[in-house]
């Protein structure tokens, strides 16, 4: 099963993604939409689980979870945006949800895949507006028999 992951849109939803996401089964929005219309724009690609970020307003919080739980392939997802942990990493994300084999969050703008023990944690950066110099990614997994690997996709390509 392959699975689009992205995080803090800021309410921009770039063209590249859909080319990034083509083929996913399901699409996971780890929070800072922004604008509700990216949520339908997202379910053009497959069915979307999305939670809110600290920025997100009341149409999004009406919409979508602070914290979403689900199971695709197999494999217990947990989604957070992730300000819930103070400055998100890793290991917190996979601490606070110890029986995930995923843990998905974003709010650094920083993408990292990393095993936590027997959890997968992926932040796909940020596909929104750049910030800093921080690069913008979006994040595919694939669950095959149960588990879990993950890859970063540049949505545009990175100065040498």
């Amino acid at each position: 099963m392959k699975i689009g992951i992205i995080s803090d849109t800021h309410g921009l939803l770039r063209p590249q993604v859909f080319d990034a996401l083509q083929g996913v089964e399901h699409v996971l929005h780890a929070g800072d939409v922004g604008d509700p219309d990216i949520l339908v724009e997202l379910a053009a690609l497959a069915p979307v689980t999305a939670v809110w970020g600290n920025v997100d307003g009341m149409q999004i919080r009406a919409r979508v979870p602070e914290v979403a739980r689900l199971e695709l392939g197999g494999v217990r997802i947990a989604i957070m945006h992730g300000m819930q942990l103070g400055s998100p990493t890793p290991q917190k994300a996979a601490a606070a949800h110890p029986d995930a084999g995923l843990v998905v969050f974003g709010h650094s703008h920083r993408p990292i895949i990393q095993q936590v023990g027997p959890t997968l944690a992926v932040n796909p950066g940020s596909a929104g507006p750049r910030r800093f110099k921080d690069p913008v990614t979006v994040a595919v997994a694939e669950i095959e028999n149960g588990r879990v690997q993950a890859r970063l996709i540049d949505l545009i390509p990175r100065k040498p």
